[in-house]
């Protein structure tokens, strides 16, 4: 398959690096990359109808509804052939609405890959995170330490850790993140296209085993 056939969908746990492969692969064979966090972030800046919608959930903090979020990637899609979608679905709802509107468009999913994290590396990349709270730099005391001990290298100023970087935050997202997942991966590994990704490692050896279930 060429790669201006590749219709994408990237699944994983928090902190399991999904975003950056997909930035990566997205790059290396020049398609598009639709994270919903940025489209939704850019249809509000840029004013659209869906955009003023979205902003009134986003406002009062609650999720925005699957029809608004499925119109606006009907947008993203339109007039591409392949693209990667990470952050969506994430239900199985959404994963159906998916479908219909791929089907309707003759683009059905050519491939969904799950990279996969045990949910101890994942405490320990998240609790290790470290931002500075005047610039907003952030660290990894495991893959990116700061020069001196928790000083951001920027500005000179202590760092903190988050709130939702502590481990009994963590280990909810992780459980939340399996039960609504959990019914996503039995859907697609029924239709066969479901591929799951060891992620542990250097960047450019999931990427190559991503790259491999692509081809296989």
């Amino acid at each position: 398959m060429a790669h201006d056939g590749y219709r994408i969908v990237f699944l994983g746990p928090p902190g399991a690096g999904k975003g950056t492969q997909a930035s990566l692969l997205a790059k290396k064979y020049g398609i598009k990359k639709i994270s919903t966090g940025d489209i939704l972030r850019e249809a509000v800046r840029n004013g659209t109808e869906l955009g003023r919608k979205a902003k009134r959930y986003m406002d009062a903090g609650e999720l925005v509804p699957d029809g608004i979020i499925i119109g606006l990637i009907e947008e993203q899609i339109a007039g591409h052939e392949s693209f990667i979608l990470d952050g969506f679905p994430r239900t199985l709802v959404q994963a159906k609405a998916l479908d219909e509107l791929l089907n309707k468009q003759g683009k059905p999913l050519t491939h969904v890959i799950f990279v996969s994290v045990p949910d101890e590396e994942i405490v320990r990349r998240l609790t290790a995170r470290r931002v500075c709270p005047k610039c907003g730099a952030v660290y990894n005391l495991v893959y990116n330490p700061p020069k001196s001990d928790e000083i951001c290298d920027v500005c000179g100023t202590p760092l903190i850790q988050r709130s939702d970087d502590r481990e009994d935050v963590i280990r909810n997202r992780l459980r939340v993140f399996k039960e609504s997942t959990a019914p996503l991966v039995d859907y697609y590994r029924k239709r066969g296209i479901y591929h799951e990704v060891n992620g542990v490692g250097s960047v450019e050896e999931v990427l190559k085993r991503i790259e491999e279930a692509l081809s296989g």
